[in-house]
């Protein structure tokens, strides 16, 4: 069994178990040797085994099908690291960095760092999902305020032309810190080439499905609601956000500054 945490230079990548995380879920010898390589042009000098998620006895930040997510040391400095999987049905990690790239130039999402074919490192956010702090979080106005946050935050991809293409489920796509900031992760599915939905996503997400009813209680103004949102997605611009923001009764709060 695994320690809880454990530090491991990236030279003992090449090493079980932590070879399969490396290229998981099949390692060979000649892609551990070109990927530790690869984690050393990035900067990359260990590998930190800590999160909430699990695998071979080792903890780790996130799991999904393209890659797997560590907390790494980059320049001296917490980074998550994402490794693209053997398997994954993608062959480089270029798109997810060049979605992100994009988002970053609005202000959203987890400052990308450095990227190659395998590799995306990114700026640590530690917090917890959205799923988790609306269940712990007993504030009425610090909920109002991250959730304007969030909003703002989607307007501005879809203002940019970026869907990300998972909000309508944003359970494990946001991250809130410690300090209330909240971050929309993971772009992997993210794209430029279809029609932004972020805010009307998000909306549905949070307000009208079964998140409003156990957060909030039963909707008052669901067809109004509706009705915004249909207006918005006609023409998104920040006059009809408003007036979604108004729906909600978050046109008068300010959301945290950071």
């Amino acid at each position: 069994m695994q320690k809880a945490t454990s530090t491991v230079p990236i030279q003992r990548l090449l090493e079980q178990p932590y070879a399969t995380v490396l290229c998981y879920p099949r390692p060979t010898k000649k892609e551990l040797t070109r990927r530790v390589k690869e984690l050393q042009k990035l900067n990359i000098t260990d590998v930190i085994f800590q999160g909430p998620k699990r695998l071979l006895n080792l903890r780790m930040l996130g799991k999904g099908c393209v890659g797997l997510v560590v907390l790494a040391q980059a320049n001296s400095k917490k980074a998550a690291l994402k490794i693209r999987r053997i398997d994954a049905n993608r062959t480089t990690m270029q798109h997810e960095a060049e979605m992100l790239e994009e988002a970053n130039s609005t202000n959203v999402g987890p400052k990308l760092l450095a990227a190659s074919k395998n590799f995306l490192v990114m700026q640590y956010v530690q917090g917890q999902t959205l799923e988790e702090w609306l269940k712990r979080c007993r504030n009425k106005t610090e909920k109002k305020k991250v959730l304007r946050e969030i909003l703002e935050q989607c307007w501005r991809l879809d203002q940019a032309g970026l869907d990300h293409g998972e909000l309508s489920y944003a359970a494990k796509h946001v991250m809130i810190s410690r300090k209330g900031k909240p971050t929309i992760v993971d772009f992997e599915t993210a794209s430029i080439n279809r029609h932004p939905a972020n805010v009307t996503a998000i909306s549905q997400y949070l307000f009208l499905g079964g998140v409003r009813r156990k957060t909030f209680g039963p909707p008052k103004n669901k067809q109004t609601l509706i009705d915004a949102l249909r207006l918005y997605k006609k023409d998104r611009s920040w006059e009809n956000f408003e007036k979604v923001l108004k729906t909600l009764v978050l046109d008068h709060v300010v959301a945290r500054q950071f």
